[in-house]
């Protein structure tokens, strides 16, 4: 009998993200056992946990799983969902009669695949909608099966750029991941990753790493993580201006977004997690499991300095 770590612990919210599973470019694993308990735990792209067994197996069926055409039979593929802005976002005044919602994109999808192709990814952005736009993404009951492909407990990336929503030309632009979206917990309960009496397991995820292409043709740049270098939590010292901060996670645009697809630059981040375990009374502390990389993509508009807004 398996029992999937539960209760799960996610703190996390993005400014303009876009999530895209990818492949882990690390994954790891390991087994504890005392007694006839052993529970194995990993660490891959799609996320980290544990199972519990007593030597039970999973068998799959050998019957090929319909396609997506065939599941939505004859009905309308709906891309996209609108959901609230995430906690911690700070957005300037939606424009007139619309509010701003975070709105996710299915993209890159095959209908004549099964899970949706090997290019399907979720694209996020946050945009003012009033009833027109809303009307362009409801979300029938039979779309529901639809977003489970998608399903990770890492939580969505959170990213924040500072000093502006938007960035300037010629004005350094800061990047982080809030604290909240650099760590995940799988905590047990008394029904779930029970590992031994006195000896329950714990395991974390921190984000250490975080590599961004910004999408303009420079090359990539890569920031530690895991601490910030001032008392801000998104490394960014609202006391000082852009050109004299401590944070080194930035990068400055020398050309506006317009001339790009829908006025944005695609920015490509890879984010990587560390996991760790604990058990009980474990007087050795966290144990690393391992590492695995989050692939990911924001769509960032970028605007000239006389540009007003954001």
């Amino acid at each position: 009998m398996h029992n999937r770590v539960g209760r799960t612990l996610l703190v996390l919210s993005a400014v303009l993200a876009l999530l895209t599973i990818g492949p882990a470019t690390t994954a790891s694993a390991d087994t504890i056992q005392t007694g006839n308990s052993v529970c194995s735990m990993y660490v891959n792209s799609v996320g980290f946990g544990s199972y519990c067994s007593s030597g039970a197996a999973y068998m799959g069926g050998n019957n090929p799983p319909p396609t997506w055409r065939a599941r939505l039979a004859g009905r309308p593929f709906v891309p996209c969902r609108d959901f609230p802005i995430p906690k911690g976002i700070r957005l300037p005044k939606a424009p007139d009669g619309k509010k701003w919602v975070l709105r996710v994109t299915i993209t890159g999808y095959k209908l004549d695949t099964y899970n949706g192709g090997p290019e399907a990814h979720l694209e996020r952005a946050y945009v003012p909608v009033g009833p027109a736009e809303e009307n362009q993404c409801p979300f029938p009951d039979y779309m529901e099966p639809f977003w489970y492909y998608f399903q990770t407990n890492y939580p969505p990336p959170a990213l924040v750029v500072k000093p502006t929503f938007t960035p300037r030309v010629n004005i350094p632009a800061f990047f982080s991941l809030t604290a909240e979206s650099s760590m995940a917990y799988e905590l047990d309960g008394t029904q779930s990753s029970y590992y031994s009496p006195g000896h329950n397991l714990t395991m974390r995820g921190m984000v250490v790493e975080l590599k961004i292409d910004p999408g303009d043709g420079t090359p990539p740049f890569t920031c530690k993580t895991g601490m910030t270098p001032v008392d801000e939590p998104d490394g960014y010292d609202e006391s000082q201006d852009p050109f004299h901060q401590i944070n080194t996670c930035k990068h400055t645009y020398t050309r506006s977004s317009a001339s790009q697809p829908d006025g944005m630059y695609t920015v490509k981040l890879t984010i990587t997690w560390d996991v760790s375990y604990w058990v009980g009374k474990d007087a050795d502390g966290w144990h690393s499991i391992g590492t695995a990389d989050v692939s990911a993509v924001q769509r960032l508009p970028v605007q000239e300095v006389e540009a007003i807004g954001g």
